[in-house]
């Protein structure tokens, strides 16, 4: 497997990890279909929350593009991209209370609840280091090639990586929410819930300490 086909990957299975997180959103999903009792508005509702979470994705991922066509620079920046995202690893392990803000967002806007949901755990800071990874991978001569070429190809890989993961989330999220609204109802939510708030934060740390490893 090349280093490449190993982190797209890791991108997908990133997605499919924050998908079956419930902290992403997709009891609220659940909520909204047996409220509607409808199996559309459980689909409205995953889309509703795949678009916020992609607009969290690229919020993130697009500044580093940006950056990156400073190629002499590109090896700091991943040192500090994987120091972030073990320094937000660390302060999840700390605290993890759930951000307040996040119970003020009414239910009707999901896309708006996922984007915040997604930039306040760092869904957006873990995908970093890969997609760093993934930029190192393509064969490009950043001295004679022009900073706009560069950016262009960068933001061409920050989008697929975005689009990838998003779909991986909502597949995984969307699955895990018609389970529990087809055949085991909130009860289950009550009954069996279970909290990926500190492997969430062990994962993040874990990403940013192999990212810096490769690096230095």
């Amino acid at each position: 497997m090349t280093t490449a086909t190993a982190l797209w990957w890791a991108v997908s299975a990133s997605g499919i990890y924050h998908g079956i997180n419930p902290g992403m959103g997709w009891p609220l999903a659940v909520s909204a279909a047996l409220m509607d009792r409808s199996q559309q508005s459980l689909l409205k509702a995953t889309l509703a929350l795949a678009a916020g979470h992609f607009l969290a994705m690229a919020a993130i991922l697009f500044p580093f593009t940006a950056l990156l066509f400073l190629a002499r620079w590109q090896r700091e920046i991943q040192i500090t991209a994987a120091c972030l995202v073990i320094g937000l690893g660390l302060y999840l392990m700390v605290n993890r209370r759930h951000p307040r803000f996040l119970a003020r967002v009414p239910p009707s806007r999901l896309a708006l609840w996922s984007f915040l949901a997604a930039t306040a755990h760092g869904a957006g800071l873990m995908l970093v280091p890969i997609y760093l990874g993934l930029c190192r991978t393509v064969d490009t001569d950043a001295g004679h090639a022009a900073a706009q070429d560069l950016m262009a190809r960068n933001a061409g890989i920050a989008m697929s990586v975005a689009l990838v993961h998003t779909l991986a989330m909502s597949l995984s999220g969307g699955l895990m929410a018609f389970g529990v609204y087809r055949w085991f109802g909130l009860r289950f939510l009550s009954k069996s819930w279970f909290n990926l708030d500190l492997v969430w934060a062990l994962s993040l740390i874990l990403v940013g300490a192999i990212s810096l490893l490769v690096v230095v």
